[in-house]
């Protein structure tokens, strides 16, 4: 059953039992903000020599940090535009859609610490495996994030806006559950294969930053109505 709760600004605002639907352009602001404090600590962790007297050497030797720095800023990316891609079609957010976007910032949060661990296992030679699945896993505990937030706000289209059709939200769910497939894959292969593992998430990073053709249609049919109504 749902309710009407009148605003400050003396608009309508709808409300369920799972509290009332918000406006999401503030979550989409803490979300850009928590994003780039994230993205921003990654170059933090990259060191510079102690030896200055042999510091080409030393740059040259820090490969890995710049490794996991490239990989790691380049999928918060991904996770920053595909965030903005999901919000854009999201017409409000209730408690659940805080809840599930809070899980996701956690692990933003966390990606720089995995990308520490990524660089300091290859750089000492030991451990590979496991800093691979690890910050594999975090990726793709976000790739589940995201396709659960989604499957939550296309249910019943209740918290989607008309920017988007049928069509643009199938083509928005296929492109988030092969994010699943392909994070899963290439940290299973990190587990046997470090450097395969890595080349196919970084792999990830260039397919994923195509558009997502359906969708793009699907906004462009939705402004259209909207400027007709």
């Amino acid at each position: 059953m749902t309710e009407h709760v009148q605003g400050s600004d003396g608009s309508g605002s709808g409300a369920t039992s799972f509290g009332v639907e918000r406006d999401p352009a503030r979550v989409v602001a803490f979300s850009d903000a928590v994003i780039a404090i994230a993205i921003t600590l990654l170059v933090l962790e990259i060191r510079p020599p102690h030896d200055t007297s042999h510091l080409l050497h030393g740059l040259a030797a820090l490969w890995p940090s710049y490794l996991a720095y490239v990989l790691t800023f380049m999928l918060i990316g991904q996770v920053w535009a595909n965030h903005h891609i999901m919000f854009d079609h999201i017409r409000s957010a209730d408690r659940v859609v805080l809840f599930l976007n809070t899980l996701l910032l956690m692990d933003v949060a966390f990606l720089p610490f995995a990308a520490s661990v990524l660089a300091e296992a290859f750089r000492d030679g030991h451990g590979e495996r496991t800093s691979v699945v690890l910050h594999g896993a975090a990726f793709e505990f976000l790739a589940i994030l995201f396709n659960v937030i989604w499957g939550y706000v296309r249910r019943d289209r209740r918290l989607l806006s008309t920017t988007i059709d049928a069509a643009g939200v199938a083509a928005v769910s296929r492109r988030f559950r092969l994010a699943l497939v392909w994070l899963a894959a290439g940290t299973l292969l990190g587990a046997l294969l470090p450097v395969l593992g890595v080349a196919v998430i970084a792999a990830f990073v260039l397919y994923y930053w195509l558009p997502i053709a359906g969708e793009l249609a699907g906004a462009t049919r939705g402004r259209r109505r909207d400027r007709r109504s």
